[in-house]
């Protein structure tokens, strides 16, 4: 008894109660069987009714797998694509409940996909039961009916996509190009032709030419038509085979033409221009006057409402050489002076420029106003349209003279890096490089070559000088961008000591040459030779991207 007279109350210490296995006499927690874990093993298999080996078909041709019954899908091995495939074809695995999943490397050409699954199940009086096992996919090849059609007969095709675009280049389609390989809308095509003006299409079902259609008309501004022709009809079934044929027209207006347009859509655009630049491409014209700013987006059905030419194009550019520049009032700030348009601000600057074909034979000079005022620096070289000394035959622009209309002498488009890209040119490669798509060569091929290296040269230097429509593409690491950069920091420690003005050295003009950032490459990993070190940094990727799909699984 303590001093303030309560008795002391003592609480027992509980512990842990134990029993004996009924089947071995081992010591274990109470559970409601009363049987240890590897006890319930040997009794009980909760795998038991799930299959262990599974068939799986596998396109080679085209790299899908079938979805039974006639479903075919996609999936990059070890993917999450192929390992929810996989588990969905396993027959049994509905009964218990699925924990975690994840692929066991396997050599590629041996055609076995190996799974662990851990699966949980509740066994003798609600005893929850976990076990993990493996189930293997034997892949067989099995040719789906687009590439059986393809390999028989490549002319068998049920609709054809005929693109065209009436310009005498090709930076278009190459532009195409690389937004059907980003998208991949070309998917679904068993063949591309290169043909006059445009490129063909196959595919060996109508509504994958439709789908490609719809890509088209949401990137460029085009129309299309379509027509069918009859192939066999079977009297008793009703049965009717179509050829479908669709004809995408292009609007041939280009990046950097110039453009008169008709007074009455001038007119209806708040009397834009009307001798206008087009300044860019999408399924929108974005349209704009160089020497006020002033701008316009005109839809693709506007357009083909009232369709008109180019009056000039860019194989008409002539380069010009800056002898001054001079912002005008406002340039700075935002309204009349200057215009923003995806990052790229136009600034209006009053200029001065001569032909450089002129110097040295006569001191023809040129006054006009243009909307590079924020790149162009006196000594820079630019290119535009000469007006004054080019014979145009446009009814509008004959039209607008008469009315007695302002035509400037020059109108500038661009600056131009030719200078500067002769002097540095033969000390290597881009850092970069595009992919292309599996295009036949048509009949006329061989005949353009030259122009269609030059239309690939100058595309390649778009996208080196635009970052929008650089945003759109895909680029590459070439084999030599470990080089490059290499280079490329030499060159901007060497840049970063200013020259005197007026002096034009190799590693200045090298600096001013627009390049693609190597941030924003991407790594080709087709055909890539790893050493041991790349190849380790691979099988993490890969294992880090192992445990992500069991981490979905387990979701």
């Amino acid at each position: 008894m303590n001093h303030q007279g309560h008795a002391a109350v003592f609480h027992p210490q509980q512990t842990q109660g134990y029993v004996l296995c009924c089947l071995c006499g081992t010591n274990i927690m109470p559970n409601p069987a009363n049987m240890c874990v590897n006890c319930i093993r040997s009794q009980v298999d909760i795998t038991e009714g799930i299959q262990k080996q599974v068939t799986i078909l596998w396109c080679k041709e085209c790299g899908r797998y079938l979805q039974p019954p006639k479903h075919w899908v996609r999936a990059e091995p070890e993917s999450k694509e192929l390992l929810t495939f996989c588990t969905k074809r396993i027959r049994g695995l509905q009964k218990v409940k699925l924990v975690d999943a994840g692929f066991i490397w396997t050599e590629p050409h041996s055609k076995r996909l190996k799974v662990k699954l851990t699966i949980q199940d509740e066994v003798m009086n609600g005893t929850i039961l976990q076990q993990g096992f493996v189930v293997e996919f034997v892949v067989e090849n099995h040719m789906c009916l687009e590439c059986n059609r393809a390999n028989a007969n490549p002319n068998s095709w049920t609709a054809c996509v005929q693109v065209r675009q009436h310009v005498p280049h090709k930076r278009t389609f190459l532009y195409l190009e690389q937004l059907i390989l980003r998208a991949g809308a070309d998917a679904q095509c068993i063949n591309i032709k290169d043909n006059h003006e445009g490129l063909d299409f196959f595919f060996a079902n109508r509504a994958h030419g439709l789908k490609i259609i719809d890509f088209l008309q949401g990137v460029v501004p085009a129309r299309f038509r379509s027509d069918k022709q009859l192939v066999s009809h079977d009297i008793h079934t009703s049965t009717y085979n179509y050829k479908y044929t669709f004809s995408v027209e292009i609007a041939p207006v280009c990046k950097d033409d110039l453009i008169c347009l008709p007074a009455k859509l001038a007119s209806s655009l708040g009397s834009l221009g009307p001798l206008v630049l087009c300044s860019r491409i999408t399924n929108v014209l974005t349209l704009l006057d160089p020497t006020n700013l002033r701008a316009a987006h005109m839809e693709a059905p506007v357009y083909w409402r009232t369709p008109f030419q180019a009056m000039m194009s860019a194989r008409q550019l002539v380069e010009y050489v800056v002898l001054d520049i001079e912002p005008l009032q406002g340039a700075a700030g935002s309204g009349y002076g200057a215009f923003a348009q995806g990052g790229t601000r136009w600034c209006l600057a009053e200029a001065q420029v001569a032909r450089k074909s002129d110097f040295g034979r006569n001191d023809t000079v040129f006054y006009t106003k243009t909307h590079l005022g924020h790149i162009l620096h006196p000594g820079d070289h630019a290119l535009g349209y000469d007006i004054a000394n080019a014979n145009l035959v446009n009814m509008d622009f004959e039209a607008h003279v008469n009315r007695g209309g302002a035509v400037p002498d020059v109108v500038l488009v661009r600056k131009s890096y030719e200078e500067k890209r002769r002097k540095t040119r033969g000390r290597g490669g881009r850092s970069w490089k595009l992919k292309h798509l599996p295009i036949e060569a048509g009949e006329d091929r061989g005949r353009n070559e030259a122009a269609e290296a030059a239309d690939r040269e100058r595309f390649m230097e778009e996208l080196e000088e635009d970052a929008e429509m650089r945003a759109r593409v895909a680029l590459y690491k070439a084999p030599a961008a470990a080089a490059a950069a290499a280079a490329g920091a030499g060159v901007a420690a060497a840049a970063a000591v200013p020259a005197p003005r007026g002096m034009d050295s190799d590693e200045d003009s090298e600096g001013e040459l627009p390049q693609v950032p190597l941030d924003e490459l991407l790594d080709d990993l087709e055909g890539l030779g790893l050493d041991d070190d790349e190849a380790a940094a691979a099988a993490a990727g890969g294992q880090h991207h192992h445990e992500g799909g069991s981490d979905m699984m387990e979701d």
